[in-house]
């Protein structure tokens, strides 16, 4: 039998039946969200929940001169959510922002309670999908922490070939907490080697 991607990762975390699958992708809305468009936005409660089919959002933020920080990227067959303002109902600091277009399945908070209340398990699969996400983003952030921005490209290449082609410069650049053009410097003393 073949699986969508969204029941090839919850089948990973978890067992479910053909009938609870075909519940939790009832529940799911396709959307597609253009390069640029917003998944969730700061000073708003998240209230949503995505499942990313193909594209690239970011996680970005402003610091206190006003400059857009991006924190981390989020692909293909990953789940999107600003955790703690959707679990708390705090007005989140953060964007998700696509990058690429989009296409994602998306639940809405009384949908993903639904499948809660329905689903036996289903809150130690979602403690499975929390904790791994988690990890992931620590792996994301962690090895950026004390490297000098050649190394951190370098790292970014080698722990993410394909989404190099797929980011802007500049977001790619605040990731790394360069400018632009001290990444265009980086990319071409690389591309001389």
């Amino acid at each position: 039998m073949s699986h969508t991607p969204l029941e090839n990762f919850l089948l990973q975390v978890s067992h479910f039946t053909p009938q609870q699958l075909q519940l939790i992708n009832s529940k799911a809305v396709e959307r597609t969200y253009p390069a640029g468009a917003y998944f969730s936005e700061a000073g708003r409660i998240a209230r949503e929940i995505g499942f990313i089919i193909s594209g690239v959002f970011r996680v970005c933020y402003f610091d206190n001169a006003g400059n857009e920080i991006t924190k981390y990227f989020i692909d293909d067959n990953h789940f999107v959510v600003d955790l703690q303002s959707y679990q708390y109902k705090l007005p989140s600091t953060e964007y998700v922002q696509a990058v690429t277009e989009v296409q994602a399945l998306v639940f809405s908070e009384q949908d993903w309670q639904m499948l809660s209340h329905t689903i036996v398990g289903w809150a130690e699969t979602e403690r499975n999908i929390i904790t791994q996400a988690l990890l992931e983003k620590i792996d994301r952030l962690s090895p950026l922490v004390n490297q000098d921005a050649d190394t951190k490209y370098r790292a970014f290449l080698t722990k993410y070939p394909k989404l190099a082609n797929r980011i802007p410069l500049s977001y790619l650049a605040s990731y790394i907490g360069v400018t632009p053009q001290s990444l265009s410097r980086i990319r071409k003393n690389m591309a001389g080697h």
